[in-house]
C-alpha cells in the first residue's frame, strides 16, 4: 500500500504524515509526500518536531507531485479547505480522502503559540495514521467503498487532546 499525504507546499503537514506514517506502518505499507506548489524546504519546525519525536528526517524533502516516484494507492490530502486553502486535486484513479489539518506554518503569535500550532498539527495527523493502520489491511481489496468512506471519517477524527472545551 502505497499512501500520498498531498498539500500545496509540502512543508509542514504532509511531511509530518508522511514520516509519521512511514514510522508506524507495518511492512510493505509505504507513505510519500508531495505538493502541487512545493515550498522546495521542510520548515525547520516540523523538522524539530519529528526529532523530538523520535521519528526519521533523513531524507525528507519538499517536492512536486510530477513525476512521483511510486503509484499511489491511496490519496490523503491535508489542506485546510474550511480555512480558505485551497486543496490540489490530484488526477488518479487511487480511492482519496481529505483529513483537514490547519496549516501551522501560517500559525502566528507567541513562540509558544506557534509550537502548539506545530504539535496539534502532528497528534491530529498522528491520530488518524493510527486509525487508518487499525483498519483491516485488506480493506481496500474486499470492500472499496467501505474503505474509501473509513478513510474519509478518519478525517473527521480529533485526538481527545486537541479538542477545545
Amino acid at each position: 500500500m502505497n499512501v500520498l499525504f498531498l498539500c500545496t507546499g509540502n512543508s509542514c503537514r504532509s511531511i509530518l504524515a508522511e514520516a509519521t506514517f512511514n514510522a508506524l506502518a507495518p511492512e510493505g505499507w509505504r507513505a510519500i509526500s508531495a505538493g502541487s506548489q512545493p515550498a522546495g524546504y521542510v520548515h525547520p519546525k516540523s523538522l524539530a518536531l519529528l526529532e523530538r519525536e523520535g521519528i526519521a528526517t533523513d531524507g525528507l524533502a519538499s517536492k512536486s507531485w510530477d513525476g512521483l516516484p511510486v503509484t499511489p494507492d491511496l490519496v490523503i490530502t491535508v489542506c485546510a479547505s474550511a480555512a480558505g486553502e485551497t486543496c490540489p486535486v490530484y488526477l488518479s484513479p487511487a480511492p482519496r480522502a481529505h483529513w483537514g489539518v490547519a496549516d501551522p506554518a501560517r500559525a502566528t503569535g507567541t513562540e509558544a503559540e506557534i509550537e502548539a500550532a506545530f504539535e496539534t498539527a502532528y497528534r491530529t495527523l498522528r491520530h488518524r495514521i493510527e486509525a487508518l493502520l487499525a483498519l483491516p489491511r485488506d480493506l481496500a481489496e474486499k470492500d472499496l467503498a467501505k474503505f474509501k468512506a473509513e478513510c474519509e471519517r478518519i478525517g473527521t477524527l480529533v485526538p481527545e487532546s486537541t479538542r477545545t472545551a
